[in-house]
């Protein structure tokens, strides 16, 4: 159980940093003037929901509860993979490169489809960016879980 919760923290904190390297600094930008917030094909609707309606997104305002939030995710995300990679084969890359597409297909193209696109209008070209985005944070969270589940016991 430890070192679930280990990888998962790990796991958390490098999807926070992911997340703060993508989002924050080309999606949004620390000053506002992201892409997804600048670009001329962008929904109003979701520009209103970041930088208009009250109260804003708590990611924008009062971040610590995402944060933490996103570190039990990353352990959910690591009890999850000491279920599902027993019948993955052996090896951190393969069993990585199958967490992050578990990660990213139940999480984010979920998420991308069911709000920016569903929701906020959003067009497919900026959704195209975000999944990529989403595609480095699951990556970075996935290795980073398998590398230490993957850790022989000593």
């Amino acid at each position: 159980m430890r070192k679930i919760i280990v990888a998962g923290l790990s796991g958390g904190a490098a999807m926070n940093i992911a997340m703060l390297l993508t989002f924050r600094t080309i999606g949004f930008g620390w000053d506002g003037r992201g892409i997804l917030l600048t670009s001329s094909l962008q929904s109003h609707k979701l520009i209103a929901v970041w930088t208009e309606i009250e109260p804003l997104p708590l990611v924008v305002n009062t971040p610590l509860p995402i944060i933490a939030g996103m570190l039990l995710f990353g352990i959910l995300h690591a009890y999850i993979y000491t279920h599902v990679s027993v019948a993955w084969p052996q090896g951190v890359t393969q069993r990585s490169m199958r967490m992050t597409g578990l990660i990213f297909v139940m999480t984010y193209l979920f998420w991308e489809f069911f709000t920016p696109f569903n929701q906020f209008g959003e067009p497919l070209l900026l959704i195209a960016l975000e999944l990529f985005f989403w595609a480095i944070i699951a990556f970075a969270e996935a290795v980073t879980i398998t590398t230490i589940m993957e850790k022989k016991k000593k």
